[in-house]
């Protein structure tokens, strides 16, 4: 191999110490989620007060992560990775040993903090400091470490929770926590250099506005009222007040201009469609598992287990691939087997048993593997470098948003079919979620259709 095409060990290191922290912010949400009932009986809270514990660490990793194209700018790489970490560690012990409900969600908003400085860090380095030509691969091993996390969240959260306790969640994190300082402390170095910039507060405050209204309205849509209606209207505001300040301001906190780049703006709205998919069928199988086929929620991350894996396998595989043989391949043949599964999916909904689930899963998550990294690793090669850590920023904060809207527009239909039925719970739940199937199939349709415009048209670099 040519020498201007090795990747050093200590760049290889600092991915995975950053990596490592990003798998623990994604890993502690996926798996708190399946502790709830267990919260609601000791805190003596109810379902919309214990969902705070995502709503409220969702909203702050959706403000911080768009930040980070400035922060990166302002502040040195290493000072940010101590900064997450130290963030991280604090929120996690904070959670492990608190006796009350608030403290709770104080530690997961300072695990907020840590994740949303943390997850653009280890794509900022890919971009800086590998060859172009073994970008892919990187890139697709920096999705492997973050797509391991949901795959094992459940089944880790459900184990842990059942045989030790809640807390241990939070506990079994702080020595991945260590392990990921004392590596990036000794590995991660300074490439760009730092140009400081002056936070402009009016466009954060849009920022908070855009974000608080949109993940409050979408997490509550299913029981819409004028709040609701309020919420998303304050959402409104602030992405339009955003986009008017960013225009009007010479160093916006995002530079959204790079919208303009039609092949990047398909990459990030098809990145952002197939985020949402695939959170969405996330929350749409367990539940089907739990409440159709009258399982545990163990039994259920167990039968999602194989798929995720092996989709989170694929990641760095489908990388060489469009290193070696360009963006097209993976990426159609990826988003093909999501639409495959979706199809099949939608048409067995009210016969879903376990090994069907298991099988079509599997499917799903090797598209996902093969497509989901190359999507976001082609669209950022559509910007000039310089632009690089805006479009890390926007596809970054898209994915985060796309988790909340992607949970909250399926529960909200599966919850209208289970209020509407005469049938029982179980058929109520099949039949709610054969209509949830049906509106991903809709969104996989929509994806393909604008990656086959992107991924034909010629290369625009803004």
């Amino acid at each position: 191999m040519n020498n201007t095409q090795r990747i050093s060990n200590k760049v290889i290191c600092a991915v995975i110490a950053t990596g490592l922290m990003s798998f623990c912010g994604v890993i502690v949400e996926t798996a708190m989620n399946v502790s709830f009932p267990t919260l609601m009986k000791e805190f003596h809270v109810n379902t919309a007060t214990v969902q705070w514990m995502t709503t409220l660490y969702l909203l702050v990793v959706a403000i911080m992560v768009p930040l980070s194209a400035i922060l990166k700018r302002s502040f040195k790489t290493k000072q940010l990775f101590l900064t997450a970490n130290l963030l991280f560690i604090a929120g996690v012990i904070l959670d492990s040993f608190v006796p009350i409900f608030p403290l709770l969600l104080l530690g997961r908003l300072v695990q907020g903090l840590g994740t949303g400085i943390a997850l653009p860090l280890m794509f900022n380095i890919i971009l800086e400091q590998v060859p172009l030509a073994r970008i892919g691969m990187m890139m697709g091993i920096g999705t492997l470490i973050t797509a391991i996390a949901p795959a094992i969240g459940p089944t880790f959260g459900g184990v842990v929770a059942t045989n030790l306790s809640w807390r241990y969640i939070f506990i079994l994190l702080l020595p991945i926590l260590i392990i990921s300082l004392i590596l990036g402390l000794l590995t991660i170095q300074q490439k760009n250099k730092l140009q400081p910039l002056k936070l402009d507060l009016i466009s954060l405050i849009f920022i908070i506005l855009m974000f608080a209204g949109f993940i409050l309205g979408f997490s509550n849509m299913g029981n819409f009222n004028l709040l609701v209606a309020g919420a998303f209207l304050l959402g409104l505001i602030g992405i339009i007040g955003l986009l008017v300040r960013s225009n009007r301001i010479e160093t916006p906190i995002i530079d959204l201009k790079i919208f303009k780049n039609v092949r990047f703006s398909g990459h990030a709205i098809s990145f952002f469609l197939f985020q949402l998919i695939s959170l969405g069928l996330s929350f749409i199988v367990p539940n089907y598992i739990q409440l159709v086929n009258g399982n545990t929620a163990t039994i259920a991350g167990l039968v999602v287990l194989p798929g995720a894996l092996l989709g989170a396998v694929f990641a760095p595989f489908s990388g060489r691939i469009l290193d070696r043989f360009g963006a097209k391949l993976p990426i159609l043949l990826g988003s093909s087997f999501v639409l495959i599964s979706l199809i099949l999916f939608s048409l067995l909904a009210m016969h879903l048993i376990n090994w069907v689930i298991s099988i079509v899963y599997i499917i799903l998550m090797t598209g996902a593997g093969l497509s989901f990294g190359n999507i976001m690793t082609n669209g950022l090669k559509q910007l000039s470098a310089k632009k690089q850590s805006d479009g890390n920023a926007v596809l970054n904060t898209m994915q985060q948003f796309a988790g909340a809207v992607g949970t909250s527009i399926v529960a909200a239909i599966i919850s209208q079919s289970q209020a509407t039925s005469s049938a029982s719970i179980a058929t109520a739940t099949a039949l709610g979620s054969r209509h949830a199937f049906i509106f991903l199939l809709i969104l996989s349709v929509i994806e393909i259709i604008i990656l086959i415009s992107v991924l034909t048209k010629a290369r625009q670099t803004t």
